[in-house]
């Protein structure tokens, strides 16, 4: 709290205040009227304001913070199509499941309808997007509201909220005793896994279900766990490695799910994918959805007779799936449960089981025939080259291994399968909704929340030129982040069109998945002050990745790939 002897409190440094009395550390956002003074405000009450050049970047980075820390990921944008921009991120915590909160500025409530600067009903804009949206129609409303969406955006299933601030509550003022008054009911957010907090608030999970859970297992011929970024979220990774390891059973992560149990693990059947989804008779999928990441849990991926033990922290997420068995709960209060019934009466597979076996045996062949192709040295680069050289220069690096964010069609799958994540929460990419453009935002809020970690982003050049112009925020903030752009002239590869199939009066325009051939974005990072290298070998991106990991400082590695490498739509044909 500021000194006693101010006599008046105005709007701006009252939300300043009631946001860092509940626990907010870090704002990501674009200032601009009305929203500056609270911006500069909440950096004077110990607030770190990571200003961007665009609100949907600052948004992903709101988003990705809330997924790494556990805290309230807070956005600031100024009114109207500031507010517009911030839905993209608001709407992407929301799919994936993260804490946020947008705040936005408004216009003056009196000029409501008149056609007042930026007026916009944001309230009515941003409601499909959040679980809750509330708007501080007076100044006294402030420290309540605040409490109300950064406690409700970290509550149940953790999603995105919305505050409006109104220009003309943010510049009412207030005695300061009355403000102080005001603050006390600010109740601070806890997160879930909190020391001195092991329940986080939640609910006691049901011991009938866990036990009817393991006797699904037990029974099981072809049992499988399959986990998600909602376990991570949860910090589950200690309770399922236990699980796994005492039970014998494989396991599958989704992609941000990887590194909960290390990519290396004997057990892991990710490079047997397709057989562990099809075979397997009995499930426990722990805080992932059975959505078109995992092929909705329906033939004919899964087979017909499949059983599913899913354990997530929404009841309603259960209700609608209809599984054998549902749990709801924290993932790694279950998990931990989970553990100590099959500690009270053991069973495991073993490595010579069956399924064990078989599942093993297929992953083995799937990884030999893989690293055939990602040890033959191709020039110019495909995208298993580069991508077996960078996944090398990270392993090198030990632990703490990086953060990794990936995003782009070829780069981010062809990265998925080849890029080994060993710890957890050290993958970032498209997600559930798929979006491109994260890529920036994710490394800043990496960086960020993750201050002793190295941040690496893998990302095609389509993915990159979403929110490129975000490398002067890396360099202004002189954050610890290595870009690498996978530059194939366009969006899964340059002009590839037959001349003599090109008609119409626009037939002399570039290819509509086509861009500047051979583009220098590495000269866009050296712009402002960071260091950027062009590579078309494997030994120049060696010398790269060794100079740029060691220095630890803003860099981009332009990597020049043959521009009929990619392949549309990566592994997604069945969509298009």
């Amino acid at each position: 709290m500021a000194d006693a002897r101010e006599s008046l409190v105005d709007g701006n440094l009252l939300a300043a205040r009631a946001f860092a009395r509940a626990g907010v550390d870090h704002m990501f956002g674009v200032v601009g009227i009305p929203v500056t003074s609270f911006a500069n405000c909440s950096v004077s009450e110990g607030i770190r304001f990571i200003a961007f050049h665009n609100e949907q970047s600052a948004g992903y980075a709101a988003s990705a913070y809330g997924y790494l820390t556990g805290k309230p990921g807070v956005l600031l944008t100024v009114s109207g199509p500031g507010c517009v921009h911030g839905l993209a991120g608001l709407s992407n915590a929301m799919i994936n499941t993260w804490p946020m909160v947008l705040v936005s500025g408004s216009s003056d409530q009196a000029d409501a309808g008149k056609g007042d600067f930026q007026e916009l009903d944001q309230l009515a804009a941003v409601k499909p997007f959040a679980k809750c949206a509330v708007k501080a129609t007076d100044i006294r409303k402030i420290p309540e509201l605040v409490s109300t969406v950064v406690n409700s955006c970290v509550a149940g299933r953790p999603g995105g909220c919305y505050l409006d601030l109104p220009t003309d509550v943010l510049h009412q003022t207030l005695p300061y005793g009355e403000a102080a008054d005001l603050l006390e009911a600010v109740q601070p957010f806890v997160p879930a896994w909190a020391d001195g907090d092991p329940s986080g608030g939640r609910t006691a999970v049901s011991e009938d279900k866990i036990e009817a859970a393991v006797a699904a297992l037990r029974g099981a011929q072809r049992p499988l766990v399959v986990f998600g970024k909602g376990a991570a979220y949860a910090r589950a990774e200690k309770g399922l490695r236990d699980f796994v390891e005492i039970t014998g059973i494989p396991f599958l992560p989704t992609p941000m799910g990887k590194g909960l149990i290390p990519d290396t693990h004997p057990l892991a059947a990710t490079a047997a994918r397709s057989l562990a989804i099809g075979q397997a008779d009995v499930v426990l999928v722990v805080g992932a959805r059975l959505n078109w990441l995992l092929h909705f849990g329906e033939p004919p991926r899964w087979s017909p007779e499949v059983k599913f033990i899913l354990v997530d922290v929404s009841e309603e997420e259960i209700e609608l799936r209809r599984p054998h068995v549902g749990i709801v709960g924290d993932a790694r209060l279950v998990m931990e449960a989970m553990v100590r019934e099959v500690k009270d009466d053991p069973f495991c597979l073993g490595r010579s089981h069956p399924w064990v076996e078989k599942v093993r045996a297929k992953a083995e062949d799937n990884v030999k025939k893989m690293s055939a192709g990602l040890e033959r040295v191709v020039v110019p680069f495909n995208f298993l080259t580069p991508m077996r050289i960078i996944r090398d220069a990270i392993l090198s690096l030990g632990s703490p291994s990086p953060i990794l964010v990936s995003e782009g069609a070829n780069t981010m799958d062809v990265g998925r399968a080849v890029l080994v994540q060993t710890e957890p929460r050290t993958r970032l990419d498209a997600g559930t909704w798929g979006t491109m453009g994260v890529g920036l935002g994710y490394c800043i809020a990496a960086a960020v929340a993750e201050p002793k970690r190295l941040v690496v982003a893998v990302e095609g050049d389509s993915g990159f030129g979403f929110s490129g112009m975000e490398v002067e925020t890396v360099v202004r903030y002189q954050l610890p982040v290595v870009v690498i752009v996978f530059n194939n002239g366009g969006v899964y590869g340059g002009d590839r069109r037959n001349p003599e199939d090109i008609k119409g009066p626009y037939k002399d325009d570039p290819a509509p998945t086509s861009f500047v051939p051979g583009a220098a974005y590495h000269t866009l990072m050296e712009a402002f002050g960071g260091k950027g290298y062009l590579v078309g070998t494997p030994e120049e991106l060696q010398f790269a990745l060794n100079e740029s990991f060691s220095a630890r400082r803003p860099a981009l590695i332009n990597v020049t790939i043959d521009p009929y490498a990619g392949a549309e739509s990566g592994r997604m044909q069945h969509k298009n």
